[in-house]
């Protein structure tokens, strides 16, 4: 049969797409933090979790910011000595490479790496993570499992069978050993049974899973930006 030509697709969602106005408020958003706040820090986030950093942003509602957009927002704060808005922000610009982002704040160094040290959030692990622990599944009946989804964990690899209708591991499992890089599968059944096997840290030494301070800048009493690698990783 002929495909009719009222025949369409109509989309009942309208997305509109992010252009120059969106880049030019964030332009203007940067420069104003360089005007209000004292300090900015350039962190490495690795592991990265979306609703871990909203809550750290939540808890630094004092301060602000920004992650992604790299290249905008060093054509905010200038690329060069003649195009800088501050003295020596061009030394900032040329640390946004890769997956770094940017924080202002009036907070003290010491302030701001004891918050980091102290604040460990626990996330489930992803493919390519490398497991905190050793997980292992006992032999004996999974109750929490609805027996429809025996023949989805018997394709995760787990050796499992139904008996009178409840999910039955039939012998001991190492899900994934501590050290070991995680598979899809792994993750997946990491997930399945609610268990975390990765950490998140916010820190300014080197360790998996966290938000590592790379470089700080301090506005001195003629607003200039001092470039200082007192706290520097070795990247």
């Amino acid at each position: 049969m002929p495909k009719s030509r009222r025949d369409k697709r109509v989309s009942l969602t309208v997305t509109k797409k992010k252009g120059k106005e969106a880049k030019e408020n964030l332009v203007e958003k940067v420069r104003e933090c360089v005007e209000t706040y004292d300090r900015a820090f350039v962190f490495n986030v690795n592991n990265m979790r979306n609703n871990k950093l909203k809550e750290v942003r939540s808890s630094w509602k004092h301060s602000r910011f920004f992650f992604g957009k790299n290249k905008i927002i060093a054509l905010a704060l200038g690329k060069t000595p003649a195009k800088e808005i501050g003295t020596n922000l061009h030394k900032l610009t040329g640390q946004l490479v890769q997956e770094v982002g940017v924080l202002f704040t009036n907070k003290s160094v010491e302030d701001v790496r004891d918050w980091f040290d102290k604040y460990v959030e626990h996330a489930f692990a992803r493919a390519g993570n490398v497991a905190t622990s050793t997980v292992k599944l006992a032999v004996g009946p999974l109750k929490q499992f609805s027996h429809a989804i025996e023949p989805h964990l018997r394709q995760l690899g787990l050796p499992v069978k139904l008996d009178k209708g409840v999910i039955t591991m039939l012998q001991a499992h190492n899900v994934c050993k501590e050290g070991q890089v995680i598979t899809p599968e792994q993750a997946k059944v990491l997930v399945s049974f609610v268990t975390m096997c990765v950490f998140f840290f916010l820190s300014h030494r080197i360790k998996n899973s966290k938000l590592v301070l790379i470089r700080f800048y301090i506005r001195d009493h003629r607003s200039n930006y001092i470039y200082n690698d007192k706290y520097r990783s070795n990247l």
